[in-house]
């Protein structure tokens, strides 16, 4: 009895150890019931009203990243301390008690008309497509070997005289902070991305060869005393044909491909590794 007893104190130790350990986590739910799920099909191409948090969303330690159930192609950044899971428990809009009492973090990024943090669109040779899905959408999010994922789907998007499906994935593995965005054209066709970061008016801009980094305060939307952060890409030269700074963007285009990955991370001064802009620039020059 004794030995069942210690058998199974041993293996809640355990689970609880690996629930602690974990670094990774998904959310993806309808506003109307606040049930997690792990897919939303959907005829009707634009539900950012209705899903929760506006789309399929993945974090982990130091940050939490959205697709957005739209045409936009976009994906948002939530700023943590990188102390604590908070999709689940905050579902991205926690009080500002919560902020102050518990350490929450915020929706402090503004992603406005663009691509955002990493985000996908199409480049027609002269000029930006969005993913104007007018066959339906697919949300996903689930765990991956070693982390987990959230996925957007849009089906037949009109670009360049057809129609093309689009998959914008993000992956984030536990222990890093980096996630990874994987855009797809579903059938093997080849088309130019569109992608890279936007940034705000007096935010800090450096970019190069192979990467993009901001840093600063984005206008006052969801946070009401927004605080510095930082957003960042690595890319890699060989597969992208023009990088350029526009009014808000570091905007990257790529070789015609049916496939492309870029690396993203944010930062913020309430955490304690990358909390200057000058230790996040020195981090993504890197």
């Amino acid at each position: 009895m004794k030995h069942s007893i210690l058998i199974a104190a041993s293996a809640a130790m355990l689970m609880s150890a690996a629930g602690a350990a974990a670094q990774t986590a998904t959310s993806l739910f309808w506003r109307a019931d606040s049930i997690q799920v792990k897919e939303i099909v959907s005829e009707q191409a634009v539900q950012y009203t209705f899903v929760g948090h506006h789309g399929p969303a993945v974090e982990n330690s130091h940050c939490a990243l959205r697709i957005y159930f739209n045409d936009s192609g976009a994906i948002d950044v939530y700023s943590k301390s990188g102390k604590q899971m908070e999709l689940r428990k905050y579902l991205w809009y926690p009080t500002e008690a919560q902020q102050a009492e518990e350490g929450a973090g915020c929706d402090e990024y503004l992603v406005g008309r663009t691509v955002g943090l990493g985000g996908i669109a199409l480049w027609d040779g002269s000029g930006e497509v969005k993913l104007k899905a007018t066959k339906g959408r697919t949300a996903r999010v689930g765990e991956m070997r070693g982390g987990s994922f959230a996925e957007m789907i849009a089906y037949g998007v009109p670009y360049k005289d057809e129609f093309v499906d689009i998959s914008i994935r993000v992956e984030m593995k536990d222990g890093s902070r980096v996630a990874k965005v994987i855009a797809t054209e579903l059938n093997g066709r080849k088309v130019q991305f569109l992608t890279g970061v936007n940034f705000q008016k007096d935010e800090q801009v450096e970019y190069g060869r192979k990467y993009i980094a901001v840093w600063g305060v984005h206008p006052a939307d969801v946070s009401q005393d927004p605080s510095p952060i930082g957003a960042g890409m690595w890319f890699k030269p060989g597969k992208f044909v023009m990088v350029e700074q526009t009014a808000d963007m570091v905007r990257i285009v790529s070789k015609p491909a049916s496939q492309i990955s870029t690396e993203v991370v944010a930062a913020s001064v309430k955490e304690d590794e990358l909390n200057t802009a000058e230790k996040f620039f020195e981090y993504m020059r890197k």
